[in-house]
């Protein structure tokens, strides 16, 4: 069995050999969920750009693999915001340059006021080529204000869809007031095999209330990396399909039945087939889901 660091020194050779095998509802060859407000369905694995997508105009070239590849495999859920520096204006020119293929655009509202809000917002539009399928009030900041924006926007079809996004857990409480609400269509949080307060309570809120559920940090910026480095898969993990520790953290979360999808951050053409790899395949049973959680 393979650790992330061992597999991405072999699947540099082996990547483009084989495309991958459809086994439930999927968009091309990845497994999917629908939103369920709507009942569109999107793919399981997604792509964050913190930090890995806020590079200049001049450092943009390797990208578009990575794009391409994440489009290739089936991916189109792309999510991004104001507050991550150069990452949407990358975004942006990356789907410009592979022809813009068929995206599923988050970004987000980082700022206070209505003005201001709308502001930002037409010029994150604008950075992401004009098109933004998802808007998200980001970490809760003037969520008041900027929600009556967002209604409206979804009213005149400038947006599909409203959500909400915060880091902390403590944030929760005020999260699920808001889906009780009944205006939003997507929440995004903090979930992993080593933080799982989101189980309690707000993943079963969204189920009930009928929001999709994007997740952030599933790696826990890669610390889960260093604390599995060197160990062995178990030998189960193959009734599941994986092939790395990677794939097994996010089997974990997609495994539950609330999520939509992880939305994992990398600009590594490498690490994009180590993700989507984890939306193809078996998902684990909640029996399967306890052995993961057991691991830790």
């Amino acid at each position: 069995m393979l650790d992330r660091r061992d597999f991405i020194r072999l699947a540099a050779a082996a990547a483009w050999l084989a495309r991958p095998r459809r086994l439930e509802a999927r968009t091309d060859d990845m497994l999917t969920r629908p939103i369920p407000k709507s009942g569109e369905a999107l793919p399981v694995i997604g792509l964050g750009t913190y930090q890995t997508f806020d590079v200049s105009p001049a450092q943009r070239e390797p990208l578009v693999p990575v794009l391409r590849r994440f489009f290739e495999l089936g991916g189109r859920v792309i999510d991004s915001s104001p507050m991550y520096g150069q990452s949407e204006a990358a975004v942006g020119d990356v789907l410009e340059k592979l022809g813009r293929p068929k995206v599923f655009v988050a970004t987000k509202v980082w700022t206070t006021g209505k003005a201001e809000g709308e502001a930002q917002m037409a010029e994150s539009t604008r950075r992401l080529g004009g098109k933004v399928d998802l808007m998200q009030i980001h970490n809760l900041v003037d969520w008041k204000t900027h929600l009556g924006t967002l209604r409206d926007m979804k009213a005149k079809g400038t947006i599909r869809y409203i959500g909400v996004t915060h880091y902390a857990t403590s944030a929760f409480g005020e999260i699920e007031e808001i889906m009780k609400g009944g205006e939003i269509d997507f929440i995004q949080i903090p979930y992993s095999i080593v933080l799982r307060d989101a189980e309690k309570r707000i993943l079963p809120a969204a189920a009930q209330h009928r929001v999709a559920v994007l997740v952030m940090r599933p790696f826990e910026k890669g610390d889960l990396f260093d604390r599995f480095k060197g160990k062995p898969l178990p030998a189960w993990a193959t009734d599941l399909g994986c092939a790395s520790w990677a794939q097994l953290f996010l089997k974990f979360i997609v495994g539950h039945p609330a999520v939509t999808a992880p939305i994992p951050a990398t600009a590594n053409p490498v690490h994009i087939e180590d993700n989507m790899a984890a939306g193809r395949g078996s998902l684990p049973t909640e029996e399967q889901r306890r052995k993961i959680a057991a691991l830790v």
